[in-house]
Order: structure tokens, then sequence, then C-alpha cells
């Protein structure tokens, strides 16, 4: 391991608004701030909202200065990623956010029931060939309705063409009607404050002409939920489910 990271991970040991849990430690085994979130961590009563898979921290971040009367978690198991949201957090005093180091699928170890408002997935990983894997799967759902209140919303929002059709496909499946259903979040002229927020790789996206999808949905009884039998052409700009990687002339590869 790098020195760099070395140093980011002593810093962030030393960070109040960053919670770091061994995966052993959680196998099964409920954390302490589980469903003490507000009353532990933030020490309010605003609603929870949840960014898995935060990557840098960017948007848990652009969501913490947009709403100051939300509290805003942001997770995802890459710690040095994560040092840059988390410091930025620090260095401004955004008291509602935080950052929780983990793997999503031990994330029910960490919070109650009914304990989150909504959950934002923003840019994962497609997983084209992993169902499983996909954070808009059944398999994630039904996870996510442990802890996310009846009618607790989820947002997607995504450069993949595939990940945006399979979640169109599996709402429909379920007779889940979409909030809002944008295959063009910033060309359709759809007006909402979430648009001011964009991470780097979203604006690289743009700059490519890769238009940007963003689902919006109530998720209310998971119990019974159906994968949808479908078949969807794979993104042309990815390669066995890896991210498109930006080069500094800022032409695509795999």
């Amino acid at each position: 391991m790098g020195k760099n990271k070395l140093k980011k991970f002593a810093e962030m040991a030393t960070y109040p608004h960053v919670v770091q849990a061994d995966f052993k430690d959680v196998l099964n085994v409920d954390h302490p701030l589980k469903g003490k979130w507000r009353q532990d961590f933030f020490k309010n009563d605003c609603p929870l909202v949840l960014e898995l898979g935060c990557g840098k921290g960017e948007y848990t971040v652009g969501l913490g200065r947009l709403f100051p009367d939300k509290n805003f978690i942001g997770v995802d198991i890459k710690g040095s990623r994560m040092h840059r949201g988390a410091t930025d957090a620090l260095k401004e005093g955004l008291k509602n956010v935080g950052f929780l180091r983990t793997r999503i699928e031990v994330i029910a170890s960490f919070f109650g029931h009914s304990e989150v408002d909504e959950i934002w997935l923003t840019f994962p990983d497609p997983q084209m060939k992993k169902v499983r894997k996909r954070l808009t799967s059944t398999f994630f759902l039904k996870r996510y309705s442990v802890f996310l209140k009846p009618g607790g919303v989820i947002h997607l929002k995504t450069d993949s063409h595939y990940l945006y059709s399979y979640t169109k496909a599996m709402l429909e499946e379920n007779s889940i009607s979409p909030l809002v259903d944008e295959p063009d979040l910033y060309g359709r002229g759809y007006q909402d404050e979430i648009l001011s927020i964009k991470t780097y790789y979203e604006t690289k996206w743009m700059e490519h002409g890769i238009p940007i999808k963003y689902l919006k949905f109530r998720l209310l009884d998971a119990s019974h939920l159906k994968e949808p039998d479908v078949e969807i052409e794979p993104d042309l700009y990815r390669s066995a489910g890896r991210g498109v990687k930006f080069k500094r002339n800022k032409q695509l590869s795999d």
C-alpha cells in the first residue's frame, strides 16, 4: 500500500464524522450506531439520507450543502477515495455530513428499521454480467427495505443505458411507477436543485455526449419483488463491467 494511501487512512481515523468498521466485526452483528445515527452521531432529528457507493464523496458533500435540514451519509469501501469528500466536509464544517466505510453487502448491520428516509445511487457500476451485484437489483432492494422507511425514496443517477434500462424493467415487472424518469437529465429541460451537483466523472461523460439518466421511485413492499426477464444491449463504452477511464487527452478508452 502506498504512503499516500496510508496517510489518508491515518487522517480519516481521526475524523469525528467518519465511521470505519472491519467486515468481520459487522457480519451478522449490529453496529453500535444502528438505530441511533440521528441521536448519537448527528445529534438532531432530521431526515437521514444515504449515498451508497459514494466514491470520492462529491455528491454526499454537495447534497449536504444544498439541504442543511437533512443528514447525509456517504457509504463506500474505498477509503482512499472517500478521503476527499470527508476532508472537504470537515474543512467546511458541514455538521450534517458523515461517511461510513464498509461493504454495501452488510449495510443492514448499520441501520435500523425505518431509520433511513432516502437512498441515492450515483453512477454505480452497472454490473452487466452479475445481476446480484447491481445496486438496483431485487437482491439489494430487499436489503434496503430492512432500514428504508415504507414508501422511502430511491434515486438512481447513471451514465449507463444498460443499468437505466434494467432498472426501468425491474420497476415495470413489479408494478412500481417511477416518480421521475429522465433518460437525458440535462438535455430535456428537467428542473430541480439536484442539477447543480455534478461529480467529476459526470462532467466528463457529458463532455463526450453521454446523457445522464435519472430515476426516482418509492419502495413500498419489497418482500415479493421479482427480477425482470429481459435482454439489454451492453454499454459500448464500458468493457467487462468496468467504468470508463478518461485520459488526460480526453479520449475514451476501455
